[in-house]
């Protein structure tokens, strides 16, 4: 299952990269007007391509349209955290990874902290660029501990194991 939604994390990146890349990056007015339309579109040729492998398409579903439905939150949330680095600055694929992270993280609430956070690293390391993975791994320990969800135990048991 673990595996499963893993495949599903990156077919959701695959899916908010490309709709991002031409509704963000290259916008036009053509594009705004069926954003949701050119969003399933994206969604259902990947999920198609992978349907065999992937048995839960609600999952994946949720992951894309959450992040969407959140992303002015979410970068909100991501502004003060990499206060270096403005949104449109940010690598697309690190910026896609980071907002479905943090819709995991705060909005879903489905996994633990450390299990979306690790999932984005993974990504990050897969997706992105030489940095990426400790770029994301940074913004996204900011984004948790400053957090309503942070819990100081957790960080003293990752201590604690790695003595």
């Amino acid at each position: 299952m673990a595996s499963n939604r893993h495949l599903a994390r990156l077919i959701a990146v695959q899916t908010l990269y490309e709709w991002a890349f031409m509704s963000e990056r290259f916008p036009n007015e053509e594009a705004k007007i069926s954003e949701n339309k050119k969003v399933e579109e994206i969604l259902s040729r990947n999920y198609l391509e992978f349907e065999k492998s992937l048995n839960n398409k609600d999952f994946l579903y949720d992951l894309v349209w959450g992040t969407i439905e959140y992303r002015e939150r979410i970068d909100k949330i991501i502004t003060p955290a990499a206060p270096e680095w403005p949104i449109a600055q940010i690598a697309l694929v690190d910026l896609v990874i980071l907002r479905l992270a943090i819709y995991e993280l705060l909005f879903k609430r489905e996994v633990p902290p450390k299990v979306a956070i690790n999932e984005a690293v993974e990504l990050s390391k897969t997706l992105g660029g030489p940095n990426s993975s400790k770029f994301v791994n940074g913004v996204l320990g900011t984004v948790y501990r400053a957090s309503d969800i942070y819990n100081p135990e957790d960080d003293k048991r990752s201590d604690e194991k790695s003595k």
